[in-house]
């Protein structure tokens, strides 16, 4: 492994908290005991890793699929057990893409590295950065200086839905308050990581005003992470364009949101792309644009 791996490995177990799993797994245990009101026993703080091992290698796994890992069982006083979302709680990770979906930025990032695909790198829909902040660590690591990474989103959570394809898929900041995320809070993590310079640029606002303007050129690779139809329709139509051929295009939620697949599967039936789709894991795809 070189140095360049060594450092973007831990950096990806950094951005998805692979490396405090355990501290993860002790508020979750804290959060359900609270939720039906019972004692917390201070060895099972301690031992979380041995006390509740079912919890942490629940953990594991969906941080390696980046699924949800929030939905936690709690027992009730009757003996059954209820499954509880503590999303808006305890959701306190870099990235929720879960580290395939970072694997494939970095096996993406190779071959763009390695063939001399020309073009910037773009992510619409950053939450609280993470993806964007592996990006800018992998153009960092690498010496690849000549190219910028375009962090686009409206910092103020998801729009509320308007589109018919969206309608029962509301995640704004009324109801899920967690991915409402500020610019501000964004660029103090890439600060945090040493990697807020000027190879990064931020695009505030809706998808629909900020990405048709962008000062974008070419992108050799395009990530779309809006989860919804009219976010996903809008990143594409603005941005496809300028994936260079060989390029690649990552989508999110293809697997997780039928809105963002109806929306990417239109687009390509459109524009007559059929390029394969390829499967990362549960929810994200990628495809290459043809050379």
């Amino acid at each position: 492994m070189t140095v360049q791996q060594r450092y973007l490995d831990l950096l990806r177990r950094s951005l998805i908290n692979e490396l405090y799993l355990e501290n993860d797994a002790r508020l979750l245990y804290v959060l359900g005991a609270l939720q039906v009101g019972q004692g917390i026993e201070g060895d099972v703080l301690r031992n979380i890793r041995t006390r509740r091992p079912a919890l942490v290698a629940k953990l594991a796994a969906d941080r390696e699929e980046g699924s949800p890992w929030w939905n936690v069982p709690v027992r009730q006083a009757d003996g059954t057990e209820q499954i509880v979302s503590m999303r808006n709680f305890c959701d306190f990770t870099h990235s929720m893409i879960g580290a395939k979906r970072m694997r494939n930025i970095e096996e993406c990032l190779d071959r763009v590295r390695e063939e001399n695909i020309p073009g910037d790198v773009a992510e619409t829909g950053v939450w609280r950065g993470g993806a964007a902040v592996f990006m800018r660590g992998y153009l960092a690591a690498y010496g690849m200086d000549d190219r910028l990474v375009w962090a686009a989103d409206s910092f103020e959570g998801l729009p509320k839905p308007t589109s018919q394809a969206d309608l029962g898929f509301d995640y704004s900041s009324a109801t899920t308050p967690i991915l409402a995320v500020s610019l501000d809070e964004v660029r103090e993590l890439f600060e945090r990581y040493g990697l807020l310079d000027d190879g990064v640029r931020f695009l505030k606002g809706w998808f629909r005003d900020t990405l048709p303007a962008a000062p974008i050129k070419a992108l050799s690779l395009l990530r779309l992470d809006g989860d919804l139809y009219e976010s996903t329709r809008d990143g594409l139509q603005a941005l496809h364009d300028k994936v260079v051929p060989g390029g690649f295009i990552l989508v999110d939620d293809y697997g997780d949101f039928p809105p963002c697949r109806k929306a990417v599967d239109e687009f390509r039936a459109e524009r007559g792309i059929d390029a394969p789709i390829v499967k990362v894991d549960w929810s994200g795809v990628y495809w290459r644009k043809a050379a």
